[in-house]
């Protein structure tokens, strides 16, 4: 996979809400580890995505989850044409080619999995594979980027301090909503009218006292909202299937929900 240094006009899409970029490219160039917190659609895999085509690097996404070995990271021996073959995971390829290997939600993978980092997460820059005897040292253009939902955690999913000590730490949060609108147009090209209403909707959601959500309305939802009003669906339909639905199962809920969407669009 060759590496090639994006355009500032073909980057993914991505809005700095303070100093994350400078820090993330001075993390990448002093070879440090970065983890990224903060809620569910806040951008943190749009910035590491927009980080990876800024830096010219390629990029190799893990979606963690309670069955996540180190096997699926490293790699495992395959059977195939009467031989044994070694077949390399995300993570080794990654320190092998160099690029960013980006472990989404890592709260989600098993303990004994996340230490595996540990050897390329500090000074040493190293990944030991067992199974082939080899110890990969990580080429300068490596980083292990990883992030996580701290509103996710509780004491089975977190991560341990051994681990978090070791990576430069980010804090997102979901933008201001001048910044959201900036967001919205630039991501949707939808008319700055249009992003005001869906922002002034996902502020009124996220400071209702009386409902029971699991999640906050996401900046992802509020842009397949304008997408789908952007293609010709009503903006009350819309907005029921790409916010209120995906927020609760509850009808209850669900229609309280819509009281606030209605009374933002006047119906």
């Amino acid at each position: 996979m060759n590496a090639r240094i994006e355009t500032e006009a073909t980057l993914p899409y991505y809005a700095p809400s303070s100093d994350e970029v400078t820090l993330f490219e001075q993390a990448w160039r002093n070879r440090l580890p970065v983890l990224i917190k903060g809620p569910t659609g806040c951008g943190k895999t749009r910035f590491v995505a927009h980080m990876a085509a800024k830096l010219g690097l390629p990029l190799y996404t893990v979606a963690c989850h309670d069955d996540l070995s180190a096997a699926d990271l490293v790699g495992r021996h395959l059977i195939g044409d009467g031989k044994t073959v070694w077949c390399d995971g995300p993570l080794t390829r990654a320190v092998r080619e160099g690029g960013i290997c980006y472990l989404d939600e890592v709260v989600e993978a098993r303990k004994d999995t996340t230490v595996v980092l540990h050897p390329l997460a500090d000074d040493r820059r190293v990944l030991p594979i067992e199974r082939t005897g080899e110890q990969l040292e990580a080429p300068s253009g490596f980083m292990l980027v990883v992030s996580y939902n701290p509103g996710y955690q509780n004491f089975l999913k977190s991560l341990k301090p051994s681990t978090r000590q070791r990576f430069v730490s980010l804090a997102f949060d979901f933008p201001t909503a001048e910044r959201e609108i900036g967001i919205l147009t630039g991501e949707t090209a939808c008319d700055p009218m249009l992003a005001r209403r869906l922002v002034s909707i996902a502020g009124s959601l996220r400071t209702l006292k009386d409902v029971d959500l699991e999640e906050a309305v996401s900046t992802r939802l509020l842009v397949y909202a304008a997408r789908l009003i952007g293609s010709g669906v009503a903006p009350l339909v819309a907005c029921r299937a790409a916010i209120v639905e995906s927020l609760t199962d509850d009808r209850e809920i669900a229609e309280a929900l819509m009281e606030v969407v209605a009374a933002t669009f006047g119906a």
